[in-house]
C-alpha cells in the first residue's frame, strides 16, 4: 500500500530543498582581499593630494603676515626715517602696538631684522605647524619676495613658491 504524505510534510521538503541548494550569502576571503587592494591603491594616490591641498592652504598665511607688516615698515619709516635699531625693527615707541617681532600666527612664525644701517630690512616667516614646516619665505623693504625653503629643501627662488619649486 503506498504512503501518502500530507501537504505539510511536502512543502517542508521543498523548503529543505531549496535551502540546500543556495549558499549562506557573505563575501568570500579573494572579494574581501580584491576591495581591500582596491582601497589601498586609492588611498595611495589620494592621501599625496590631499596633503598637498592642505600645505597650499596653510601657505597664504605666511604671504598675509609679510605683506601686512611691509607696508606696517613703509609707514614706520616715513615717520622714522629708519626701519628701527641696529638689532630690531620698528622698536620706537609708536609701533609698539604691532612690532611684535617674532610673532606667531598659527602656522607660521615671523621675525624681523635691520640691514644697511637700518636703512634695510628682511622679514621672514618660518613654518613652525601644520604642512606648513619646512617653508621659509622672505621679504624686504624693496618689496623683493622670496623663498628660501620650499617643502623642507633648500631654494633660492625670487618669488613665492606655493605649487612647484619654481617660479
Amino acid at each position: 500500500m503506498p504512503r501518502f504524505r500530507s501537504p505539510i510534510v511536502k512543502k517542508q521538503a521543498c523548503i529543505r530543498l531549496e535551502s540546500s541548494r543556495h549558499p549562506a550569502g557573505g563575501f568570500t576571503l579573494i572579494e574581501v582581499m580584491i576591495v581591500v587592494a582596491v582601497i589601498g591603491v586609492l588611498a595611495a594616490i589620494a592621501l599625496p593630494s590631499y596633503n598637498d591641498y592642505v600645505r597650499r592652504g596653510q601657505i597664504p598665511e605666511a604671504f598675509t603676515l609679510l605683506s601686512e607688516y611691509r607696508a606696517k615698515m613703509e609707514q614706520y619709516y616715513q615717520d622714522s626715517r629708519n626701519y628701527g635699531t641696529a638689532a630690531k625693527c620698528a622698536t620706537d615707541a609708536s609701533a609698539s602696538s604691532w612690532n611684535t617681532f617674532p610673532r606667531t600666527a598659527q602656522f607660521f612664525s615671523v621675525d624681523c631684522a635691520t640691514t644697511n644701517a637700518q636703512q634695510g630690512y628682511t622679514v621672514t616667516a618660518t613654518g613652525i605647524a601644520g604642512k606648513a614646516i619646512g617653508h621659509v619665505y622672505t621679504i624686504n623693504q624693496n618689496g623683493d619676495r622670496a623663498t628660501t625653503k620650499f617643502k623642507g629643501n633648500d631654494v633660492t627662488a625670487a618669488c613665492w613658491l606655493t605649487k612647484t619649486s619654481t617660479c
